[in-house]
Formats: C-alpha cells, sequence, structure tokens
C-alpha cells in the first residue's frame, strides 16, 4: 500500500499543541513525528490548533494531509477531525465518530461490550447530578478506579476504597472534568496493544507495561525511566493472540481507521479486560506505539509513511 505513496511529493500539515491539559506532551509528540516525517522525506509545516491564525492558514494553505499529533480535548476528540473534513484535507487517525467515541470512556466501554470485548462494571457520573458513594462502594465491592471519563494520558486518576474516598476521589476528578467513571478495580499484568489498518487492521505486537508506581499514571506514561515496556510482552502464544484479536476487534468496534492503542488488564486467570482505546497515540521518544512498531521491524519513519498511507486510503473511500 504504501509503495504508491511518494514522500518528496508530499506536503505534511503537522498538527501539535492545543489547549488541553496534554499541551505539553502533544508538543514533544509533534517534534518526534515530525523528525520521522522529514527522515522519510516528507515536506512538513508545523501548526498549532490553539493559535487562530494557524487554522486560516490551513484553510488557505495548499497541503496533501494533516499528521495529527494532538491529545486530548479539542484535539482527539473528533472537534478537529471535523475542522479538516470540512475543508476538505485528509488526515491521520480516527474520523470524527471514532474520535468522540474513543474520548468518552463511558461511550466507548458500550461498544466494548455489544462487542463482546470484557470491560469492567462501572458507574458513569456527570457532574451536577446526584450520586451515592455509598451505593458505588457497594455495587464495586471493594477497590474501585475514579477517573475523568473525557481526560487522556492517565490525567486525574484515583484507586480507592471505601465510601469517604471514593467521594473525595470524584469531587477531585470533577475539577478537571465535567463527566467521571467509577469502575471496579482489576489487578494484573498491564498490556497496550496498537493496531493499524483501516479495513485490513492487524495488531502490532504486545507490550508488557511495568510502571515505576503503583499503576500507569501520568508520569509513569511521560518521565524518563517511569515505567519499563516489554515487547514483545511475557505470554504465551494463545494469550498473545487473545489480547492482540481483543485489540483489532476494538479498533473496529469503535470505527477506528488507520491506527489505535488499546490498554488492557490481564488477570490471574488469562483474561484480558479492555480500559480504553487511543486515536492518536503518542509519539514521544517514550511513546508506545513507536516502540510496537520497532518490534514489528517497521522503523519510526515507516510507521508515519504508513499512516499517512492510511489516510490517503481512508479519504478515497469516503
Amino acid at each position: 500500500m504504501t509503495a504508491a505513496l511518494d514522500p518528496s511529493q508530499c506536503r505534511v500539515a503537522l498538527l501539535a499543541g492545543g489547549t488541553s491539559g496534554e499541551r505539553e506532551i502533544s508538543l514533544a509528540s509533534g517534534k518526534g513525528a515530525g523528525e520521522a516525517l522529514r527522515e522519510a522525506g516528507f515536506s512538513v509545516t508545523e501548526f498549532d490548533p490553539a493559535n487562530r491564525d494557524d487554522l486560516k492558514a490551513l484553510i488557505d494553505g495548499s497541503f496533501d494531509v494533516a499528521f495529527l499529533c494532538l491529545h486530548g480535548k479539542g484535539g482527539e476528540d473528533g472537534v478537529l477531525q471535523g475542522f479538516l473534513e470540512t475543508i476538505g484535507l485528509p488526515y491521520t487517525g480516527p474520523g470524527v465518530w471514532s474520535s468522540a467515541t474513543a474520548m468518552n470512556k463511558a461511550q466507548s466501554k458500550l461498544f466494548y461490550r455489544e462487542a463482546g470485548i470484557n470491560t469492567a462494571p462501572f458507574q458513569y457520573l456527570q457532574k451536577g447530578s446526584a450520586y451515592s458513594a455509598a451505593e458505588i462502594a457497594r455495587l464495586m465491592d471493594g477497590t474501585c478506579v475514579v477517573k475523568p471519563a473525557t481526560e487522556g494520558s492517565a490525567l486525574g486518576i484515583y484507586i480507592v476504597e471505601g465510601e469517604g474516598a471514593i467521594a473525595d476521589a470524584i469531587e477531585a476528578v470533577f475539577a478537571i472534568d465535567d463527566k467521571v467513571i467509577v469502575e471496579k478495580f482489576l489487578s494484573g499484568t498491564e498490556l497496550t496493544v496498537a493496531v493499524l489498518g483501516n479495513d485490513d487492521a492487524f495488531a502490532l505486537p504486545v507490550i508488557e507495561i511495568v510502571p515505576r508506581g503503583e499503576f500507569y499514571d501520568f508520569d509513569s506514561k511521560y518521565a524518563p525511566g517511569g515505567s519499563q515496556h516489554i515487547c514483545p510482552a511475557r505470554l504465551d502464544d494463545e494469550t498473545t493472540k487473545r489480547v492482540q484479536d481483543a485489540a483489532v476487534a476494538a479498533h473496529q468496534a469503535l470505527a477506528c481507521s488507520g491506527v489505535s492503542r488499546s490498554d488492557f488488564i490481564l488477570d490471574e486467570q488469562g483474561t484480558p479486560w479492555i480500559l480504553e482505546t487511543n486515536t492518536i497515540p503518542g509519539m514521544t521518544a517514550t511513546s508506545l506505539l513507536p516502540d510496537a512498531a520497532r518490534a514489528a521491524g517497521m522503523s519510526f519513519p515507516e510507521l508515519c509513511t504508513k499512516l499517512i498511507a492510511y489516510a490517503f486510503e481512508d479519504a478515497s473511500q469516503k
């Protein structure tokens, strides 16, 4: 597929930054992807959607494709994807509906369940609506995870137990998001699986994550030495296939195109439980998608080239 793409004839608008709480991570992703794209031979111009003049330049410019390195609200939730479709500019990664659905962890769980993918029991709360911490504690039956429903990069996650701690965590998360998920805590091995492709989606090697802290939080994701990535993961062939199949099923359940990366907990019985799907995986030096691509024999420039080829393929089918 990528053989027909001539990078020297392709003008790329690289979008990074934005206004979400993950702005700095987005800028780091943009820097990494920009270097890889230029190494591959593409002509690259950087834009920051936080700047209105940059958005106008996208409308007025003559670019062939947008390469998205935006994380969080306003960039990963379908908003910018809708803008790009309106101006007729192909872009990397999943489309408007897929991005919006994956960004809302409660909504995505409904589609996981419909597709037969295991996901933890949960309660969905909206700011301003009444809730009972006592009832939530009863339903979760022990330790639970309280997290924003529409933020990424492990921002604002609390692992708590008991009515008082649950109530405190919910209010803390409401300070950064008006939608909250409380789900049953699952212990086990943390795994992540990147998926590439459109109709022909396939999984890259499974990565096992060994965080420095209690779980894979923001610092574990982005601080040097915050976590160890073991790729391929220390799994037998049968378990590896089970996890990869679940990742492809999630990619398809959310109608993703180009790329996605789903996170899992593998319990002691060998059952993978999906946590969430990321539609714009990170592209920093410590990011998981480039790690998985390297384990599959694909360099960072080759990965970026594939993502652009998938973007053109997806645009041609719309």
